[in-house]
């Protein structure tokens, strides 16, 4: 048996901004990367870098409550 699995690489600068918003930083979960988080042109959301035991993933940041957090224009 063979078992195989294709991943497209993340570019970590792709979208990033220096800093986030501290309205953002204010209604983001605790748990979350700010640092790595950057704001996605292609949704309007924020996005930030989950590093797994098994591998590093783009997740959608998201409030306490668990709602994406996005622009108004990605909304």
């Amino acid at each position: 048996m063979t078992l195989g699995a294709c991943a497209a690489p993340i570019d970590s600068n792709a979208g990033r901004s220096t800093t986030v918003p501290e309205a953002v930083a204010t209604l983001a979960a605790p748990y979350q990367d700010l640092q790595s988080a950057r704001l996605r042109p292609e949704d309007g959301c924020y996005w930030y870098l989950h590093a797994g035991r098994v591998e590093t993933t783009l997740l959608p940041l998201r409030t306490s409550d668990g709602r994406p957090i996005c622009t108004a224009a990605g909304a």
